[in-house]
């Protein structure tokens, strides 16, 4: 072990340096990845010298999440502490699943998930648990309606003709889960939005009238704490009200932006939060844990229980239940997703997760304010937003994001609202900047500049407009 913790370091090095060197990795095409790296396993060993060679050659052409130019996702950066706790969570490989086997990283998962609650507003009986993902979060939230809707379904499956609500700015893990548990991709209301990406609370309540009078059953409403594209905040409160009209359970899908939770400055935009029923949050993304790290929490314990838990002596032999995590958690083997939070949380205090929520957006400020004072740019999003998007010139965003991952010159994606295309610059990188923004938007020109009859003929040869 001590001899491949050797390897570890040197590798690791070699990364950081390229990082600060070499930002972008020169991308792969997917057509060429076997010819160009020695992927292919093999019947007969090789030898420690060429292993270690071919892992750096790999690790050296892997896109670099963590530079000053990867701008690309809903995630990026590297926060020290967090990596360092998942490094020893490596190490350590417990499973979180029994205090028998986890032992104390059953307490430190408990205490963050409590510290959550309170911060969310929610009561004495809330809870949550860890889950591999916001899409599981979500899936969690649904399970866990469609069973406080009917108690039965778990045990006789769905015979009902049920019916869930979420924006058509929302995630997508929202159809997929319909499908999961039952229900239909086709059993998914999608409501309007307003032209912030926000969601319609009337057209909500239209639909849900709606399908009560044709003989469905309403059963979920999803709202969202950060969409996906234009990093927008549904309003809570009226949709809390018409959840409660109508008997519906609640779930805040914060798993982009539902951090805002740490900021006295920015908890505003989750208002009404502790008036839901379960709310999700990833703390590999506005926060910068190493992936993934995605809390589930719902203000009502019994339906995390009696959706979740399920006997097995085998298993469960030591300790009570509130200390055997499985009983709780979508899955029985789990790795320890919540030490590399606990130790960024536990080193910089709450105080700090604020400041490292507060910096996003300060940088988006200044993505915002540098495009607004420049007559070649045109904005589409608005305050309140760390996902920036905009146009430059006449330039397509698809051709000019695609060609500046192409040439290696900064990863960034692009995005569409209302049949707009724009590029979808995210600021979600706590370690950059002003510096590290206003340098992307100075690569971005130049290259622009440099390459203009390129970038027309690649509009051209595609069929896009300019």
């Amino acid at each position: 072990m001590q001899k491949n913790l050797q390897i570890f370091q040197r590798l690791a090095e070699k990364l950081l340096e390229a990082e600060i060197e070499d930002p972008i990795a020169s991308p792969i095409p997917a057509s060429t990845l076997f010819e160009t790296l020695p992927i292919s396993l093999k019947d007969n060993p090789i030898s420690e010298e060429a292993f270690e060679e071919i892992l750096e050659k790999i690790i050296l052409s892997t896109p670099r999440t963590a530079t000053r130019l990867f701008f690309n996702q809903l995630f990026g950066g590297r926060n020290p502490k967090a990596t360092l706790g998942d490094l020893v969570a490596v190490m350590l490989n417990n499973s979180m699943y029994t205090y028998k086997v986890a032992g104390p990283q059953v307490g430190i998962e408990k205490e963050i998930i409590r510290k959550s609650c309170d911060l969310v507003g929610y009561g004495r009986d809330s809870d949550g648990t860890f889950a591999p993902g916001g899409s599981m979060s979500n899936f969690m939230a649904i399970m866990m309606a469609r069973d406080a809707f009917n108690s039965n379904i778990k045990n006789n499956g769905v015979s009902q003709k049920l019916t869930l609500y979420t924006s058509i700015e929302s995630h997508y893990s929202i159809a997929k889960n319909a499908a999961f548990i039952g229900v239909g991709k086709k059993r998914v209301r999608y409501i309007n939005t307003n032209q912030y990406g926000q969601m319609d609370p009337d057209h909500l309540e239209v639909k849900i009238k709606e399908d009560l009078q044709n003989g469905y059953h309403p059963f979920f409403v999803n709202a969202t704490a950060g969409t996906t594209v234009l990093g927008a905040f549904d309003s809570i409160e009226p949709l809390s009200k018409i959840c409660k009209k109508y008997s519906l359970w609640l779930h805040l899908d914060g798993a982009y932006c539902g951090s805002v939770i740490f900021s006295s400055k920015y908890k505003h935009l989750v208002k009404g939060i502790e008036k839901t029923d379960s709310f999700s949050y990833n703390a590999h993304k506005m926060i910068g844990t190493p992936l993934t790290c995605s809390i589930i929490l719902t203000n009502h314990k019994k339906h995390l229980y009696d959706s979740f838990s399920n006997d097995a002596s085998y298993l469960y032999q030591t300790d009570g239940d509130d200390y055997n995590l499985g009983k709780t958690s979508i899955q029985c083997g789990r790795r320890n997703d919540a030490l590399k939070f606990w130790t960024v949380w536990k080193s910089v205090g709450t105080l700090g997760l604020e400041k490292i929520v507060d910096h996003q957006f300060y940088l988006a400020q200044v993505a915002r304010d540098y495009i607004l004072k420049n007559k070649d740019y045109t904005l589409y999003s608005f305050d309140d937003s760390i996902s920036i998007c905009f146009n430059y010139k006449n330039i397509p965003a698809q051709v000019l994001c695609t060609a500046l991952y192409e040439h290696a010159e900064a990863m960034v994606g692009f995005g569409t609202f209302r049949e707009i295309e724009f590029i979808r610059l995210i600021t979600i990188n706590s370690n950059n900047s002003e510096v590290e923004i206003i340098n992307f938007f100075s690569i971005l020109e130049d290259f622009a500049a440099k390459n203009e009859t390129y970038l027309r003929q690649i509009a051209l040869k595609e069929s896009i407009p300019i």
